[in-house]
């Protein structure tokens, strides 16, 4: 059937009670939902169920108790020490015009004119306090340039755009570095008279001169080559760094990084962008395991919702399915609740070598890891502050969430979540470079991966619903594609949580607090049944389900495993284990 995206297998099955979408790419398949009511006690640590061991909820408390002494418990507060904020009136006006060609705002007269006042008075020193900075200026102009050259008529410079540049642009051109004059019309095309430095324009030095040249094709709305790229992430990242090859404008990367995403990445951008720095640190480790799968969450977190993945992990490596995790702290444009923040709470050492992390997948105590994109690929932790002052997400934002910082002896699968249409599919294509057995893409909560047990509203937003899966996994049929030398079938599906026979529940907000993120799923994997019981249980039998992981062909039985590792305090010993092996990992 469809709907289960695999063929017909003996013992309980799903199809009974599952149903097909009218669509016959396009399966339905059931959820999870509240099985149990739930209650909250000591520091709103919700307690087990009676039948629980007194150990999981004391473990639970002991690590939050301790957590709130040492460290700030929102997310916002994870911010990197010592970053200079943007200027908030360019910022609001990037999140507009800095976007692509069906999203784009332009903006009115009266917002226009004071936009270009604040960059007029930055320029000139007047602004003390949060000043436009180069990076601004370079995304800002950016935007700027290639609606003017490439956009469609609707979202192009409106009327009040080109009067307030008409006003501010011959002041402008007077106090504006070269690399911006050249950003804001690079041909001489757009500023009339006054846009004559762009044609003669080659930037400093080998490496911003490579990057002048790219510009101008992604400044007038074109793309380019998947070598092309790689060449000029190479040349310069890290930024900040000693190497005279690396002192790049700000403004120029800027303006590279924010135009291939207003431009719509093509496949082999893509495709260089995630490929770029594999042999930064050299080969990565291998670790022994039949097992491992790759979470690519995205690296900016959840300020809303319940964030599942680190607790699926540890119920996921109770039964042999390994879990390599990878993000940041803290990350632009949300700053929400992240894996890097909740383990370093709880304790954990979250700066572990990419060796030390297959240490740990290979730990009969563990079988989960976290790596930090700190260490495991410092040039593109090198531009975290950068990617705050371009305000909307660049090409990085897709591409991180595929990454291998670890590779294992046995099978390899992918997840990662997305929330835009049109990411679907390159995303599914990223996966299939890095030729692993499995890949799925979720439009989980949030753009997570956290699928949800809330049936869906028959007033919900169009588009791809939330819980809506595609992905290929080894085949046990023979309609598949090879063109790796590994065989796989494609399926998409839509996990509908009552057809699984759980209760529409609402999600549990979080609102940017880990503690309360942390409470709900230490309760959760101390046993209290409940929406955030079920939202894990859901997305690790799920994701074994999918995936084509052993033992997981009939999902109710891949339901019951993952039940039955909470339940017995295994994933809860599990979790707890990491953060003292943490430590002692070398």
């Amino acid at each position: 059937m469809n709907s289960l995206l695999r063929p017909p297998l003996p013992g309980p099955s799903l199809c009974a009670r599952s149903r097909v979408s009218p669509s016959p790419a396009v399966g339905r398949l059931g959820s999870a939902a509240l099985v149990g009511g739930g209650r909250r006690c000591r520091r709103g640590l919700a307690v087990a169920s009676s039948a629980a061991p007194s150990w999981m909820e004391e473990a639970g408390v002991a690590v939050l108790e301790e957590g709130v002494r040492r460290n700030p418990s929102v997310s916002d507060s994870y911010r990197l020490a010592g970053l200079p904020r943007p200027n908030a009136t360019v910022l609001e006006a990037q999140g507009r015009v800095c976007t692509g060609p069906g999203q784009t705002r332009p903006l009115g007269e009266e917002q226009a004119m004071r936009v270009l006042d604040t960059i007029l008075r930055s320029a000139m020193g007047e602004i003390k306090e949060e000043p436009v900075s180069s990076a601004q200026l370079g995304a800002f102009f950016a935007g700027m340039t290639i609606r003017a050259n490439s956009f469609p008529e609707a979202t192009q410079w409106s009327e009040g755009e080109r009067r307030a540049m008409s006003i501010f642009w011959p002041r402008l051109v007077q106090v504006l570095p070269p690399e911006v004059k050249f950003i804001a019309d690079p041909e001489g095309t757009i500023m009339g008279a006054n846009g004559l430095t762009g044609p003669r324009y080659v930037g400093q030095g080998t490496g911003e001169m490579r990057l002048v040249g790219a510009l101008r094709e992604v400044l007038a709305g074109g793309h380019l080559g998947y070598e092309e790229v790689q060449c000029v992430l190479k040349d310069i990242l890290p930024i900040g760094s000693n190497s005279s090859s690396t002192l790049v404008s700000e403004a120029l990367l800027a303006a590279f990084l924010i135009g291939q995403r207003m431009n719509r990445e093509t496949d082999r951008e893509l495709k260089a962008y995630c490929l770029a720095f594999d042999d930064e640190l050299g080969p990565p480790p291998v670790a022994d395991v039949k097992s491992l799968t790759h979470y690519g969450e995205p690296y900016d977190g959840n300020t809303r919702f319940f964030r599942s993945t680190l607790f699926v992990a540890a119920v996921r490596a109770c039964y042999g399915e390994s879990c390599l995790l990878h993000g940041v702290e803290w990350m632009p444009p949300k700053g929400g609740i992240t894996e890097g923040q909740m383990l370093k709470f709880m304790g954990a050492n979250i700066h572990l070598s990419p060796t030390q992390a297959k240490t740990l997948l290979e730990d009969e105590n563990a079988g989960f890891a976290y790596l930090n994109l700190q260490e495991a690929c410092p040039p593109l932790y090198s531009i975290i502050g950068l990617r705050e002052h371009i305000k909307k997400r660049p090409p990085l934002a897709t591409s991180e969430k595929v990454q291998q910082f670890v590779r294992a002896r046995g099978r390899e699968s992918m997840i990662a979540g997305f929330y835009h249409e049109g990411y679907e599919d390159p995303l599914l294509m990223l996966m299939r470079r890095r030729t692993v057995h499995a890949g799925l893409v979720v439009k989980g909560e949030e753009g997570a991966l956290s699928m949800t047990t809330k049936e869906r509203s028959a007033h919900a937003s169009k588009g791809l619903p939330v819980n809506h899966c595609s992905g290929f996994r080894t085949p046990n049929s023979i309609n598949s594609s090879e063109t790796d030398g590994i065989a796989r079938e494609s399926f998409k599906v839509i996990v509908n949580a009552q057809e699984l026979g759980f209760e529409s529940t609402e999600t549990p907000r979080t609102d940017r607090s880990i503690l309360k993120n942390l409470e709900l799923g230490l309760a959760a994997l101390g046993g209290e049944k409940g929406a955030a019981y079920d939202r894990i249980v859901l997305n690790a039998a799920m994701a074994d389900h999918l995936l084509g992981c052993s033992g997981a062909e009939d999902i109710n039985t891949a339901l019951d495993r993952a039940r039955e590792a909470i339940d017995s305090g295994k994933a809860l010993r599990r979790l707890m284990s990491y953060i003292k092996i943490s430590h002692k990992v070398t």
